[in-house]
């Protein structure tokens, strides 16, 4: 069959990934009424009678999401359950079993699987998970590591990313921003030790930084919180691709607007350093830098005493009408619209 030669090109980059997914799937249809959620979400959810299952998987391949050069095994194998298990508690659901599939290329010893896997078991003890299947392959190119993991909650808790309401107040957990500039310090001295071999990095004055990079920690903990306080939230969605990026989606999915609040960003005094040293923006740090694995979300207004005095918590905005878009209102009280510029894995060099 000959070739046609003036078809157009469209590039995965102009797309990015989610215009990629949002592209190749838009034709498929929900036929089967056990499908409550399925793509556009952090995970899809499958309602059976008695309880909702939800289930995600995320793939990570070395050279576009890991460098082997300075994140050790034990850490990557730990680092690719957590980026799953967020997702799962980004539905206000429990992770209760994960899939593990590898392909991996002859330069690895039994040796260093068996450290992939010791961070793969330390995951799955520390939130309580049970691996129960997967498989492996050859690859000619390196390492990839692809997780599936399912978890449970009822009908009533699942919390999806298109049920906020405008007046609904935005809520970040924990710090953002750290996990980018973890990374910034670990490129930087990559960049060192190629000049010269010789060098010991001192990474103590980085170490929460760089731990937020290596060994990231899904926020069960956070679910747990809200079901004791007896808050539910009206959306939510996990801080994988930078906040701005993901308080977007909750604006696209839900059809509101936002205001967020400069000011209110958590940030940890260690990232604010070091963006210092780096020239960097740390606002820019916080709206862009992904990977912090910390949950965004929405609760109604008369939640809000039930979580001020928490310091797990920040309210660092509000949704709004959605005809009002979605805007940063600087410490300066000047209001600019929200862009996502998020981490894109399509992205070419």
């Amino acid at each position: 069959m000959l070739e046609n030669k003036d078809q157009s090109r469209t590039s995965l980059e102009e797309l990015g990934e989610f215009g990629l997914i949002n592209h190749l799937t838009e034709h498929f249809k929900i036929t089967h009424k056990t499908t409550l959620k399925g793509i556009g979400d952090d995970a899809a959810v499958l309602s059976f009678p008695d309880t909702q299952i939800v289930v995600t998987t995320d793939l990570l391949i070395e050279g576009v999401h890991f460098d082997l050069s300075y994140v050790p095994l034990k850490h990557l194998g730990y680092k690719a359950v957590m980026v799953n298990l967020s997702d799962v508690y980004a539905m206000n659901a429990m992770a209760s079993q994960i899939t593990v599939s590898i392909a991996v290329s002859n330069r690895f010893p039994l040796e260093a699987l068996e450290d992939l896997y010791v961070g793969i078991q330390t995951a799955c003890t520390n939130y309580k998970v049970d691996l129960i299947g997967g498989d492996t392959t050859s690859s000619t190119t390196g390492l990839v590591i692809s997780v599936t993991a399912i978890g449970n909650t009822t009908k009533e808790k699942i919390v999806g990313r298109d049920t906020a309401k405008a007046g609904d107040l935005v809520v970040v957990t924990g710090d953002i921003g750290a996990a980018y500039m973890g990374l910034q310090v670990l490129e930087r001295e990559k960049a060192v030790f190629k000049v010269n071999p010789n060098s010991q990095p001192d990474l103590e004055q980085y170490a929460y930084i760089v731990e937020r990079q290596l060994k990231p920690e899904a926020r069960k903990d956070v679910v747990l919180l809200l079901e004791s306080l007896e808050v539910l939230p009206t959306s939510m969605i996990d801080i994988s691709d930078g906040l701005s990026s993901e308080i977007l989606h909750l604006c696209k999915n839900s059809k509101v607007g936002c205001n967020l609040y400069e000011e209110k960003i958590p940030l940890d005094p260690q990232v604010i350093n070091t963006c210092e040293e780096f020239e960097l923006d740390s606002t820019t740090i916080a709206l862009s830098g992904g990977e912090d694995y910390e949950l965004l979300f929405t609760i109604r207004q008369e939640d809000y005493p039930k979580i001020k005095a928490n310091p797990n918590f920040t309210v660092v905005g509000h949704m709004t009408e959605e005809r009002e878009g979605a805007h940063l209102i600087t410490r300066a009280n000047t209001k600019i619209p929200l862009i996502a510029r998020g981490w894109n894995a399509l992205q070419s060099e």
